[in-house]
């Protein structure tokens, strides 16, 4: 039985230039602020308590409470989609609302907010330029560019681009040391120093009360434990959500924004609980292309626009396989392997 979906009543045709969706998508970008309360409250209340159980099992020797670092590194997850919501002023679509609640997640999420937000604005505007990597993005070479490395420059990228390092060293690296201090800050526009600073100094003082309150093993192992569980499943969906086989990158007068963010961004398919946790963050082309849309619209758009649902699709089968995607081939124009790549 076939069953007919009228189309929206802006919906565009197959094929349309991604420049079009730009109107239509505007229409989804007012926040219902009683809405984005509520999805702060049902993120922020869950994680208090997973950690605060977690740390009192921990205290009082009841160490089999450590599994509940799993579901609190998930809200922690959602909290961090929520500071990046706020970023991008869309979670309350009201400035000072949006910054001071992202100041005060970033607390938690080891992410200084406003340094971070300037290199995540770098990033949105510059995603699939192969003139201006290097801010707010995962270094990726070209076939050629790592063909002119120096034998220490090539094993450099290699363990780079290894995911034990990618997905297990790397979110130790970039939540415990790498924002404790900017070392992109003369290439983020901003306050990166002002910012960094100050979230140091919030996590030193609650760390501190903490560590009085439960002693600094407990807290070692349960709040470092889930600050890296929940880094590492960031980082793998990011990773995921530009380093996948038929993405977009182009240089010069070829790139064009609206291109690269609805072609250059995936639509990663997860299931409804993992895409909840991860606030919809899969729904990665259409965020880039409209990034003023509230995270939980995006499910609404590509409910009223089918034809978005498809572009970009992966799965978690095929995301497994981006892993040993490496090289921009600006021959074949997608990414390759090593292997592909020395061929």
């Amino acid at each position: 039985m076939n069953v007919h979906i009228a189309p929206s009543p802006t919906a565009l045709p197959v094929g349309a230039p991604a420049k079009s969706w730009l109107k239509v998508l505007n229409r989804y970008r007012q926040p219902d602020r009683r809405r984005s309360v509520m999805e702060l409250a049902v993120t922020l209340v869950p994680f208090l308590a997973f950690w605060g159980l977690a740390l009192a099992s921990a205290y009082y020797g009841f160490w089999w409470g450590l599994v509940l670092i799993v579901p609190a590194a998930g809200f922690l997850l959602r909290l961090f989609m929520i500071q990046h919501d706020c970023g991008h002023g869309a979670f309350f679509a009201h400035r000072s609302a949006d910054d001071w609640t992202g100041r005060a997640i970033s607390v938690l999420t080891l992410t200084p907010y406003d340094y971070w937000r300037a290199a995540h604005a770098t990033h949105h505007a510059s995603a699939g330029n192969l003139d201006e990597r290097g801010v707010g993005d995962i270094r990726t070479l070209t076939v050629a560019e790592y063909r002119a490395l120096s034998p220490r420059g090539k094993l450099a990228y290699r363990l780079y681009r290894n995911p034990l390092v990618m997905f297990a060293i790397g979110p130790i690296y970039l939540f415990v040391l790498k924002h404790r201090w900017p070392f992109e800050t003369f290439r983020v526009a901003g306050q990166p120093w002002r910012s960094t600073m100050l979230t140091n100094l919030a996590i030193v003082a609650l760390g501190a009360l903490l560590i009085g309150l439960t002693g600094i093993v407990p807290f070692l192992a349960v709040h470092l434990a889930i600050s890296v569980l929940a880094g590492a499943a960031g980082i793998w969906l990011f990773y995921v959500q530009h380093q996948f086989e038929d993405t977009h990158w182009s240089s010069g007068d070829e790139w064009g924004f609206e291109e690269s963010a609805l072609n250059g961004a995936s639509n990663y398919d997860l299931p409804r609980p993992l895409q909840w946790l991860t606030g919809n963050i899969g729904i990665h082309h259409v965020h880039h292309l409209a990034s003023r849309v509230p995270f939980y619209r995006l499910p609404e758009v590509v409910r009223d626009h089918p034809e978005l649902a498809d572009l970009g699709r992966i799965t978690i089968l095929e995301s497994l396989r981006c892993v040993k995607l490496v090289l921009w081939d600006e021959r074949a124009r997608r990414l390759v392997s090593f292997r592909e790549a020395m061929a």
